[in-house]
């Protein structure tokens, strides 16, 4: 087992994830939350919401990660395909609806200051320089399904364009944005 952060390579920290090392899971996690949590709470716009599901995306992470392939895409675009995805579900669920509807009005007001507050944290990796070096109609598309938790169906009605064409977008866009990283 190596020491927490010795891992060179994505290749070799995911080697050391397959094979269960929890020095790698810690690294993982430590290089990894606050990234994946401001994108998370901007999905669920409830930071104790973002929390758990931030917790329980890496424990799908980590029981998972047998599944995760870098021929499709960096273990980052993994993790955040399954936070993402995991943030969607919650906002889906029952429990969140119930919740959502008893809300005072101070909540709405945090609300509205915890975006401010999770742009600058996606400024703070960089994420939105590389995105916004994306073509505008790959960039919204980004903004829309990444960010807000759109899924395509939902983005192709709100921007009114066929469905085909958001996902071979999202295509392009993604392949656009592996030759800039």
């Amino acid at each position: 087992m190596k020491p927490k952060g010795t891992y060179k390579t994505d290749d070799e920290l995911v080697l050391a994830l397959k094979a269960k090392d929890r020095n790698a899971f810690g690294y993982l996690y430590d290089h990894y939350c606050k990234a994946l949590f401001g994108v998370i709470d901007r999905i669920v716009q409830s930071e104790e919401i973002a929390n758990d599901v931030l917790q329980e995306s890496f424990v799908k992470i980590w029981k998972n990660i047998d599944s995760y392939s870098n021929e499709k895409g960096s273990i980052y675009t993994w993790m955040l395909n399954v936070c993402r995805n995991m943030a969607i579900d919650a906002i889906r669920s029952k429990n969140y609806k119930n919740e959502s509807q008893n809300q005072s009005i101070d909540d709405y007001v945090n609300t509205i200051n915890k975006t401010e507050q999770v742009q600058t944290k996606v400024d703070h990796i960089g994420l939105k320089e590389v995105i916004a070096k994306l073509k505008p109609e790959y960039k919204v598309l980004i903004d829309k399904i990444y960010f807000e938790g759109y899924t395509h169906e939902e983005t192709s009605e709100e921007l009114n364009i066929p469905l085909g064409t958001v996902k071979t977008r999202i295509r392009a866009a993604i392949k656009q944005l592996r030759e800039i990283v």
